[in-house]
């Protein structure tokens, strides 16, 4: 379950990059923090999704 946590963390991460370079108008950072995004909160989605709730032992 930790995929989970880690793709999560960096999609949020990547979401603050995204708005601090539509700020700045950056074309090329919005496009690499866009996808980023895009690929890593698809794959923690469909991990949770896939996997489920962590399980406390």
């Amino acid at each position: 379950m930790g995929t989970v946590i880690i793709f999560a963390l960096v999609a949020i991460l990547s979401v603050f990059g995204l708005i601090r370079s539509v700020r700045e108008m950056n074309l090329l950072a919005i496009g690499f923090s866009f996808g980023s995004v895009v690929v890593f909160g698809w794959f923690s989605v469909m991990t949770f999704i896939h996997h489920g709730l962590p399980v406390a032992h």
